[in-house]
């Protein structure tokens, strides 16, 4: 075989193509998401830059290693719910004290993949009721997309229409599509551009973690559940679907240590993809399956770069006007909210209790200072215990 030969069968166009795509749909998609969880948080835009910088290593880097090592396509992403999560917090607990709850969100998802039985025991955990705590985290934003409209009624509207189209048409280009129409329409109104202050290139600014038992059960805890019951686990599944024999326990692992080295930086979490992970998975990305780890080393790559350029990246969504970051945030978080929907409804004998925790986490209900999150969970467990340890009477 000729050595041009040989270079197009080892690396052929798709390769590139296939990770590209991911990464643009992966960062463009849900980036907005975690600016607005930053600003939520109370964190300064050099500390938001910092959380996407380190979010951008964190995917970078360990996707690199682990699909060498593993000689499979390993994608990793940052958590969209639990940026979610993050963004509708009102608690007002301060950024130390949410990089503390990223600390022990982190160390929660080393014991999983450390410890056989808490890894069997987690993928125990009732999938309705995980998925109704995501939806009710994700309900608010989407409406919200509805709420700023009549301040931004033709851009809104605007947006909206690309999207629903772009998902008929192209659907892994829905989302870059509204932010390119987002970012024209702020062009021809004079008001994009970068947040005061924002550099060329990513930087790094730790933080020194300050632990709350009222961060810890109201972001922290939540924050593991649903990244590992909606972004782990999910991702476990698409490699084994793609013909792979992923290493559970040691994926589990080296996100949760690749979370725990970020955290101080502001990076939330970092985990195994789904939807993008896909995109780097099947015969389209490589026709060889025994090559295909090459996409994910190539798809790491591109975040490191997109890391290298994280402050101007970043400070375009600071600068944003708020009710259009709402309203692209909104677009979204409309497939995964429509994903969570369906899977808390597909057991019917545990509906009831699916409802009942998406209710009281949509709530946004806090008691004792702890977040509508952790309610929501205590709810439907609650009422899973009842609904099935109580004998209906004859």
């Amino acid at each position: 075989m000729t050595a041009p030969a040989f270079f197009l069968r080892t690396l052929p166009a798709s390769v590139f193509s296939s990770a590209a795509v991911a990464t643009v749909v992966g960062f463009g998609g849900t980036v907005a998401l975690v600016v607005q969880a930053g600003q939520a948080l109370g964190a300064a835009p050099v500390q938001i830059v910092s959380m996407v910088t380190a979010l951008c290593l964190g995917i970078g880097l360990p996707g690199m290693m682990l699909s060498w090592r593993l000689r499979m396509p390993v994608v990793l992403a940052w958590s969209t719910p639990g940026a979610a999560l993050l963004a509708a917090s009102t608690l007002g607990l301060g950024w130390a004290s949410a990089v503390g709850a990223f600390v022990i969100a982190a160390l929660l998802m080393v014991l999983t993949g450390l410890l056989p039985a808490l890894g069997r025991l987690a993928q125990r955990i009732p999938a309705a009721v995980a998925s109704a705590m995501l939806a009710g985290v994700l309900l608010p934003f989407v409406l919200r997309l509805f709420t700023v409209m009549p301040g931004e009624m033709a851009l809104g509207i605007g947006l909206l229409v690309v999207f629903v189209v772009a998902r008929r048409l192209w659907p892994a280009w829905a989302l870059p599509a509204v932010l390119a129409a987002a970012f024209i329409a702020l062009m021809l109104r004079g008001q994009f551009g970068l947040a005061a202050g924002a550099g060329l290139f990513g930087t790094l600014s730790p933080v020194t973690p300050a632990f709350d038992w009222k961060a810890a059960v109201s972001l922290g805890l939540p924050l593991f559940l649903v990244t590992l019951a909606s972004q782990n686990l999910p991702g476990l599944v698409v490699l084994r679907a793609a013909g792979y024999a992923p290493p559970a326990g040691r994926l589990i692992l080296a996100t949760g240590a690749a979370s725990l080295v970020a955290a101080p930086f502001g990076a939330h979490g970092v985990n195994l993809a789904a939807i993008t992970a896909a995109l780097c998975t099947g015969p389209e990305a490589h026709p060889d399956a025994g090559r295909r780890w090459i996409v994910g080393v190539v798809y790491g790559g591109f975040y490191l770069i997109v890391a290298l350029f994280a402050a101007p990246l970043a400070g375009l969504f600071i600068a944003m006007p708020p009710a259009v970051l709402a309203i692209i945030t909104g677009l979204a978080l409309i497939a995964p909210l429509t994903g969570a929907l369906g899977a808390m409804l597909a057991e019917p004998t545990s509906r009831e209790a699916a409802v009942l925790t998406f209710a009281a986490t949509g709530s946004g209900i806090a008691l004792f200072g702890v977040g509508s999150a952790f309610w929501g969970l205590v709810v439907g467990f609650a009422a899973l215990a009842a609904l099935h340890g109580i004998r209906p009477r004859a």
